[in-house]
């Protein structure tokens, strides 16, 4: 099946985004899984077939308003035959494999049909209303899981979310070649989980550590007890969660330091998400000297009379604007002594899961993909009070 095609021809992307079974075999348009009631007054499944007329690379107006069917002849309910639609019938191979049974007639008063979704959603409408009547369940609306041919998309199965929203022209804003993720613990692994929804070419995770209980409670999803007991390193677990989605998932088993800082060249752009000290310091100066833009987050909470509070941040550094980094001391380098609430390392994965959410949105704003008309390069949420804070605008 060619998704490009469908893509293309704005009659068969709508039938997809309805949620009908459509695939295109050789000159012919296919919708599967059609419920029609046959002779015995049973619902069955069919498929709907026409010839596809093309202009180029793209579908034009149907050069005939003859629709064929694959299964028996569609019935009333009572399960005497449909006659408003009734044609010829006879088994008749098309090719690749494609048998048809029966051929339809339902010329429109216009004379014919205007795009292949008009007359394909004609034809479903007569044969189903009959099984609808004795199940009103029944629908050829079933959202199939839609796979791409190979090199045609980073995921494993189509965006149709984008695709029903309309929204395809600007989610290709985001087809950048190479994300980078420094740190995979509970803001990193959130922030994996929503870029892994875009159609970003490659995502590089960097993180040595292993996945243990803790992390578990401050991540995506519910680890099987299993994972922990194997005590994977994080970023082969992510991997293998994330890889059942986004086809390009680099993992590199490393802390960064001085001795592999330059495995962050040639990526296009970096969350880090990790703790404060010298390293952090090391990889905000490469990336500075790389010209790549990056956001780091942060996350402070500390317990206070029996209750939690604190801040998150968000802090972009971009090559238009990096001098708030060190003016303003946008990013901590400090590494806390063990004395304070915050060495605990306190994390709660709704605060994660914000922190990476307000991250993400930030770096799709700079590539278009949101509206940005502040253009702000810091933003701080305090829990108590809920409010959010934005400073250093462009």
């Amino acid at each position: 099946m060619s998704q490009q095609l469908i893509n293309r021809s704005p009659d068969l992307k709508q039938l997809r985004d309805e949620g009908y079974d459509i695939e295109v075999l050789s000159t012919f348009l296919l919708i599967k899984n059609i419920p029609y009631v046959n002779s015995n007054k049973e619902i069955k499944l069919g498929t709907l077939v026409s010839e596809l007329t093309m202009a180029g690379d793209v579908t034009t107006t149907p050069s005939t308003h003859v629709a064929l069917f694959t299964g028996d002849h569609p019935c009333n309910k009572d399960g005497t035959e449909i006659k408003q639609i009734k044609h010829q019938s006879g088994n008749q191979v098309l090719g690749d494999g494609l048998e048809i049974n029966h051929s339809f007639s339902s010329k429109p008063t216009s004379g014919g049909y205007k795009d292949y979704y008009e007359k394909m959603t004609t034809y479903i409408a007569i044969i189903s209303s009959q099984a609808q009547s004795i199940d009103p369940s029944v629908t050829a609306k079933i959202f199939p899981v839609i796979e791409p041919t190979e090199g045609e998309s980073v995921f494993v199965y189509f965006d149709t979310a984008s695709s029903r929203a309309g929204i395809n022209l600007v989610s290709k804003k985001l087809e950048i070649e190479k994300i980078g993720i420094v740190g995979l613990g509970g803001t990193g692994s959130y922030v994996l989980d929503l870029v892994a929804k875009t159609p970003v070419r490659e995502i590089h995770l960097f993180d040595g550590d292993k996945f243990l209980n803790h992390n578990a409670f401050r991540s995506p999803g519910a680890p099987l007890i299993g994972d922990l007991r194997n005590k994977p390193q994080k970023v082969a677990y992510f991997k293998e969660i994330y890889s059942r989605m986004h086809l390009n998932i680099v993992a590199h088993d490393c802390y960064i330091d001085s001795s592999n800082v330059d495995q962050l060249q040639g990526l296009n752009f970096v969350f880090l998400c990790l703790d404060g000290g010298e390293v952090k310091r090391l990889i905000v100066e490469k990336l500075v000297e790389l010209d790549t833009p990056f956001i780091d987050v942060g996350l402070g909470v500390e317990l206070d009379n029996e209750s939690l509070g604190g801040i998150l941040r968000i802090t972009t550094s971009t090559v238009e604007n990096r001098e708030h980094l060190m003016s303003k001391d946008r990013i901590s380098f400090s590494v806390e002594n063990g004395n304070n609430d915050y060495s605990k390392n306190i994390q709660i994965a709704d605060l994660n899961a914000l922190n990476a959410a307000l991250a993400v949105i930030k770096w799709k704003k700079l590539f278009g993909f949101y509206r940005d008309l502040e253009k702000e390069n810091f933003c701080a949420y305090t829990i108590d009070g809920n409010s959010l804070i934005n400073d250093d605008q462009l």
